[in-house]
């Protein structure tokens, strides 16, 4: 009955172990984390973002309402990092870390860079912490993007794809 007793246990302990480890490695998320990052110049931009798959989901309007803030990717904010101030789509935005989010609608999409990049998801979102705000018209594809992603070209041009919705905004250093 000892010998069970400890077996017992040390079965237990092995399962909480591993599940703190998985906790921790985030890259077993069902949304891994993702960096999409560029350099024009010596301007360097970087994006780290949750990646969620479709998996045969309706996403705008459903999953992702339109009208409402996103955090435009899975799990933590969304972040954009850049080393020098910058201009987007001709807009000034500071050096820094910032939280990206977005409210998409079916004809414009509002991009919103926010001071507060240390959060989780946009449930403590504050719109009185925005940086910057700009307006940019999704286009739509006839090819699935299955999983979330974010491009930065080398000519500082920034691409968000997913599912049949995509944007695009341009970063020019100061």
């Amino acid at each position: 009955m000892k010998n069970l007793s400890y077996l017992l246990i040390s079965l237990f302990v092995i399962t909480v172990a591993s599940n703190a480890y998985a906790q921790g490695d985030k890259s077993k998320r069902p949304s891994p984390p993702m960096t999409a990052s560029g350099q024009v110049g010596d301007l360097k931009i970087e994006i780290n973002y949750g990646a969620p798959s479709v998996k045969g989901r309706k996403i705008y309007g459903s999953l992702t309402p339109y009208g409402k803030d996103w955090r435009t990717g899975a799990n933590e904010a969304t972040t954009f990092s850049v080393n020098k101030d910058v201009t987007i789509n001709g807009e000034v935005l500071p050096a820094g870390k910032y939280a990206l989010f977005t409210i998409p609608t079916e004809g414009e999409w509002t991009i919103i860079f926010n001071k507060n990049p240390n959060q989780w998801g946009a449930y403590s979102y504050n719109k009185e912490e925005d940086a910057l705000r700009i307006q940019v018209k999704p286009s739509k594809s006839d090819k699935l993007q299955e999983q979330l992603m974010f491009k930065v070209k080398d000519d500082g041009n920034v691409h968000f794809k997913w599912e049949y919705q995509s944007f695009a905004f341009t970063v020019k250093g100061k």
